[in-house]
């Protein structure tokens, strides 16, 4: 298949591709991704998830493609580690010490500091180990200042506040400007801070140039806020029918199906199947 023929399929994960347990995919998403796969398009799951969280994912999924993670400060293959067009962007460690100080101002439950392959959180209590993809907490993963050695690619963080949005643009004043703040899809409601001027948009157009694919051949398919820049980009944008109120006034299309109705699998195989 020639390049201006490609697709580059673009999936949220939480609350679009995954069922709303977070992380069961469908027998029949995995026949419909294989055969678009073998057609030559290109599947990139693109989330505000950590790298270590969407790898078994991306393996269950057996795809070949690159990666987007940390709403796309992060875009890697995970199949090949010396891939030349692997992009990594980086948050100040300043911005995690001054959130240390300031974390009673935001109502904040708990805030994790996101690396490739680690994290470190603020407290264990009442957060479930699960969230971050392991079955307990260990030591280490106790956030101390001593331990932000290295500018982490993002940090994620839960609230006690109920509008979110509003959060989220308040954080973005608070420090004038200096970072982004989306929100994740699904029942989890995780606010997450990325550098400045990083979304999946600025991700996915990365993508399109190494890759050699056309802007009018990018699809999109999501369910929340921090998917609003990516369906701005995309000609073609599906919105689930379990999407939030915010992302739909920027999608092409509403979805009949929910993340649960195998919505993304159907769409595709309407798409190029039939």
């Amino acid at each position: 298949m020639e390049n201006k023929d490609r697709k580059l399929i673009a999936i949220d994960l939480d609350g679009t591709t995954l069922q709303s347990d977070g992380h069961s995919i469908s027998r029949y998403t995995k026949y419909v991704f294989k055969r678009i796969e073998a057609l030559g398009h290109i599947i990139c799951i693109t989330t505000g998830r950590p790298y270590r969280m969407s790898l078994n994912i991306y393996r269950e999924l057996e795809l070949s493609s690159p990666v987007i993670n940390f709403n796309g400060a992060l875009i890697s293959m995970p199949n090949n580690r010396g891939w030349e067009h692997t992009k990594a962007h980086y948050i100040d460690r300043s911005f995690v010490f001054d959130l240390l100080r300031h974390q009673q101002n935001f109502n904040l439950d708990f805030f994790a500091v996101e690396y490739r392959r680690k994290f470190f959180l603020n407290t264990f209590r009442n957060v479930d180990a699960k969230l971050f993809g392991v079955e307990k907490f260990q030591p280490y993963n106790r956030l101390r200042a001593d331990r932000i050695t290295d500018n982490p690619h993002a940090v994620l963080i839960s609230t006690r506040q109920k509008d979110k949005i509003a959060l989220a643009e308040e954080m973005r004043r608070h420090y004038n400007g200096k970072i982004d703040v989306g929100v994740w899809g699904g029942p989890n409601g995780i606010l997450e801070v990325v550098p400045k001027g990083i979304s999946k948009a600025s991700g996915l157009k990365h993508l399109l140039k190494v890759l050699d694919i056309p802007l009018e051949n990018l699809i999109a398919f999501g369910d929340e806020h921090n998917d609003i820049e990516m369906f701005k980009l995309a000609k073609n944008a599906y919105a689930m029918k379990n999407a939030s109120k915010r992302l739909t006034p920027f999608a092409t299309e509403i979805l009949p199906w929910t993340n649960d109705e195998d919505g993304v699998a159907r769409q595709l195989e309407k798409l190029f199947l039939k």
